[in-house]
């Protein structure tokens, strides 16, 4: 009959091509399953943080202010009166239980960062605002393996890792980090949410609190690179169908 001579050990080039095309279609499965995983970890780091928070501040014995008390305040390992930067006397009996929740609030903040590579444009601006960003984690694992009141140098350098290079990066982000495939609006805000964080963040040390105490301007500061990572992380794992990726490309990261 007709057709491709059939010799030992080698298939026909439509055979050929279909294993390549098979091959990169498991790559780019598994690269899909990489890149859901970093969603789920942002998704999964932040709600734990946010389920913690209640439970710490539930166990004060005097009401906890979102308002007058520093999200560290928290994580503080003695019971005293802290004077800085407002005075308040901190005392929180669960106190291990938070420095855990960002430990690992800051681990799966890293894990995302390493893993939605499609998220993200290619070339040196983009690697840079996912690194600025991807700091965050970094800062908020030191925040609970330092406690304020007991290594405060440590837990100082990690706030600034969130609050700092963490914001910075979500600016940069919005310029030139996140990929075009995403929609203009998402780029955008997440510019703007890094520099209203930054403006929160000078605000802050200048303790010019607008009205909203030490604790919430802290807040605003601190938490938009979490409501961020909420929205992006939702993105990402909303249903629906998804492009094929072009023949000989892979799109994970």
């Amino acid at each position: 009959m007709w057709g491709f001579p059939r010799r030992r050990g080698i298939a026909p080039p439509r055979a050929r091509g279909a294993a390549a095309m098979s091959v990169t279609g498991v790559a780019w499965s598994a690269g899909r399953v990489k890149e859901r995983i970093g969603y789920a970890a942002w998704i999964a780091g932040v709600v734990q943080f946010f389920v913690v928070h209640g439970i710490v501040q539930s166990a004060w014995t005097q009401p906890y202010s979102w308002a007058h008390n520093n999200i560290s305040d928290l994580g503080n390992a003695l019971c005293a009166l802290q004077r800085e930067p407002e005075p308040r006397f901190v005392c929180s009996p669960e106190h291990g239980l938070m420095n855990g929740s960002f430990v690992v609030l800051g681990t799966l903040l890293a894990v995302g960062f390493v893993l939605t590579g499609p998220l993200w444009r290619r070339g040196a601006a983009a690697g840079t605002a996912r690194v600025l960003s991807a700091a965050a984690g970094l800062g908020f694992v030191l925040v609970g393996l330092a406690p304020a009141d007991t290594h405060e140098n440590q837990h100082v350098l990690g706030a600034l890792l969130i609050m700092g290079l963490g914001n910075t990066g979500l600016v940069a982000a919005g310029a030139a980090g996140l990929s075009k495939d995403l929609p203009g609006g998402l780029r955008r805000a997440t510019g703007l949410l890094g520099a209203v964080a930054l403006t929160a963040l000078a605000l802050f040390l200048s303790h010019h609190y607008l009205g909203l105490g030490m604790g919430g301007m802290e807040r605003v500061a601190a938490l938009p690179v979490l409501l961020w990572a909420l929205v992006a992380g939702a993105y990402g794992l909303r249903p629906g169908p998804r492009p094929a990726p072009a023949p000989g490309r892979l799109t994970s990261g």
